[in-house]
């Protein structure tokens, strides 16, 4: 991740009561979208396609059990090359 992991966990804390359900907001290379759906498998997410069918936005609604089980989502998905978190 970019910014710093302990002020990110701070954060995720403060602002929500886990476990609960987070949303997740991706930009993709239309090429990677299996990549990123198959770490999440079970999760149902909704697709939009960019105008010039390039990029698809991808958002995904998650029941997570803590801030640590966010951030390791984050840090396998920043493993897919292009992907931008919204």
């Amino acid at each position: 991740m970019n910014c710093d992991v302990q002020q990110f966990k701070e954060n995720l804390e403060a602002n929500h009561d886990f476990p609960c359900n987070y949303m997740f907001k991706f930009i993709v290379p239309l090429n990677k979208k299996e990549a990123l759906i198959n770490l999440l498998p079970k999760v149902a997410f909704k697709i939009k396609t960019s105008a010039n069918n390039k990029f698809i936005s991808i958002t995904l609604s998650v029941e997570m059990e803590s801030s640590d089980k966010v951030i390791d989502i984050y840090n396998q998905v920043y493993q897919i090359e292009g992907i931008i978190a919204i």
